[in-house]
């Protein structure tokens, strides 16, 4: 069976070999294990801290969590009330079918709804679903929302992201092309200047520093390269994505952190993020990204 439904998640076996794993809580993605076209062999291509929380006791530090719908601190005034990141990522979603289960992939779908919690964080009509594929060399993550209010329910505003976190040497990975995109950047020591938006000139971008930076209006394509290994990242509506690794400057305080694990990964985390997106009475908005193994 493809499709293998656990206590506390749902894995998704390809044929081929390639494998996922989805805790039901957070719909976070906590394990994506593929061989690529010159190395057949199931690779884990996901970094999950040893010290995350995987019990629904907290966010999964780690694996693909689902940002919606406020990115970071909130900043809109209907989100005054949300947690950091919103409340996607520490809800327990529903398992709602098998998308699709043949040689070409194995695609599940859950979903989240308003319930009490939510409701005196985020009072908006409003239904998610996420859609995981599986394919040979490959991992689509979809994100649907929909406003499930009357007609004459008032508009909601939004922000939502992928969160990332691919496995590979931080201070040997590089990330293109953005160069000449215009960013912010987070690590700054004022809100004045994290405020104030930066061109990037570099033609690729490590994180060998500390490094937080949010790209406005992006390519939507993106190349996570290093010297064994590459991943590139295909999106759809997301036309944000952020650059993100703490190094020991500030991974080192990061409670569900191991030791040294910053070394380990790089978040490129596409999303819809400066600014918000406004839906209305019936309407559905849609977010993907396409990540594809290529060494």
């Amino acid at each position: 069976m493809p499709v293998i439904q656990k206590d506390d998640r749902v894995v998704l076996q390809h044929p081929k070999g390639a494998s996922a794993e989805i805790l039901y809580y957070g719909a976070t993605v906590i394990s994506w294990k593929s061989g690529s076209t010159t190395n057949p062999e199931p690779t884990e291509r996901l970094f999950v801290s040893g010290k995350a929380a995987l019990d629904g006791s907290k966010p999964v530090r780690g694996g693909i969590p689902v940002v919606f719908p406020a990115f970071g601190a909130p900043t809109h005034p209907d989100h005054a009330k949300l947690p950091q990141h919103g409340f996607a990522r520490n809800n327990v979603w529903s398992y709602t079918t098998t998308v699709m289960d043949n040689e070409a992939g194995v695609s599940v779908k859950l979903s989240l709804g308003p319930n009490d919690e939510i409701k005196a964080q985020f009072d908006h009509p409003f239904h998610l679903e996420y859609v995981v594929t599986l394919a040979e060399h490959q991992l689509t993550t979809d994100l649907h929302v929909k406003h499930t209010g009357l007609s004459t329910t008032p508009p909601f505003e939004f922000q939502a992201l992928f969160h990332n976190y691919i496995r590979a040497p931080a201070n040997d990975v590089r990330i293109t092309p953005l160069t000449g995109i215009k960013y912010y950047d987070k690590t700054e020591a004022t809100e004045e200047a994290r405020a104030t938006p930066k061109v990037e000139n570099r033609e690729s971008v490590d994180v060998k520093k500390y490094t937080d930076f949010v790209y406005e209006n992006a390519p939507g394509r993106y190349d996570v390269v290093w010297p064994s290994g590459a991943i590139e990242i295909k999106t759809k509506n997301l036309k944000d994505v952020v650059v993100w690794n703490p190094q020991q400057e500030t991974g080192a305080k990061i409670v569900d952190m191991e030791t040294g694990g910053w070394e380990k990964y790089v978040c490129v985390e596409p999303g819809y993020v400066r600014g918000f997106v406004k839906i209305e009475p019936g309407q559905t908005w849609w977010g993907q990204q396409v990540l594809t193994v290529k060494v």
